[in-house]
């Protein structure tokens, strides 16, 4: 149960990197009302290299930063956190403040598509280590055929800023032409990372396989909750605030990607 909270309080987001940065764009795009405070765990990202229990740990501490800057909600912006740690942060935070991870939403848009017969899912190799996607999209819909691969090269390559050209290109080619999704009908970018690639993978279907990614059905999700919870933000919000464990360029240059005017950076090693 959710005590004393208060609408204009911010929503807290973080990711072991860059990729919850779509998340967060989202929320600023669709929810402008919303303050967010974002943590990017650059210190030990990627995530998807990382043992359960590493990520548990590791999103144990963040969590309990954001619950230090009074948020009202939390956002886990990973699918390797969200498959490894949601639960246990359930666990540990249970009624100081909302939580949405970004695997549920997810699952639910692609299992209400009756129509298709084969989905394929890329994500790091955490995420498809537990088999969540598969098992939830197999309890919605026991007939669905399901295809999984780990890209692990995907995270490092977007990090480092090489995406929409012909690096990117052909690594994507490599994972994508893998045999096991032929025939799919949609595509589940299991990564918040791979947004900022998702152009490259509808033009390798030539628009012909349905691609997923996380961030309209979260934002969605997050908008309902808050809803129900009658803590949607009704007034002026403040500027997002972004802290980094470990400063790197190229979190300050994606970061800028999404928000033209100058942004509040902030180094924060809370190892």
């Amino acid at each position: 149960m959710i005590k004393d909270h208060k609408k204009t309080q911010p929503i807290g987001v973080f990711d072991s990197g860059i990729g919850g940065l779509t998340v967060a764009n989202a929320i600023f795009s669709h929810l402008p009302q919303e303050e967010i405070i974002y943590f990017g765990d650059t210190f030990h990202l990627p995530y998807g290299e990382k043992s359960a229990d590493a990520i548990r740990y590791y999103s144990l501490k963040i969590v309990k930063f954001l619950l230090e800057k009074n948020c009202k909600m939390i956002v886990i912006a990973c699918n390797s956190a969200s498959s490894a740690a949601y639960k246990v942060l359930l666990d540990f935070y249970e009624g100081q403040a909302l939580f949405i991870n970004v695997i549920d939403p997810l699952v639910e848009a692609v299992a209400n598509h009756n129509e298709y017969k084969k989905v394929g899912i890329i994500a790091t190799k955490a995420t498809i280590r537990s088999n969540i996607y598969k098992h939830k999209l197999l309890e919605a819909r026991p007939s669905l055929k399901v295809e999984s691969l780990a890209t692990p090269l995907l995270v490092p390559m977007i990090e480092e800023g090489f995406f929409n050209d012909n690096i990117s290109d052909a690594v994507i080619e490599k994972y994508l032409s893998n045999p096991i999704f032929e025939n799919i009908d949609a595509l589940l970018l299991a990564c918040t990372h791979y947004p900022l690639i998702r152009k490259n993978i509808e033009a390798y279907f030539q628009q012909k396989v349905k691609i997923y990614d996380s961030n309209d059905v979260v934002v969605h999700a997050i908008r309902e909750k808050l809803q129900q919870f009658d803590l949607l933000n009704d007034s002026t919000p403040k500027p997002p605030k972004f802290f980094v464990s470990d400063y790197t360029t190229s979190f300050e240059e994606t970061t800028n990607f999404f928000y033209k005017e100058s942004i509040d950076l902030e180094y924060c090693p809370i190892w």
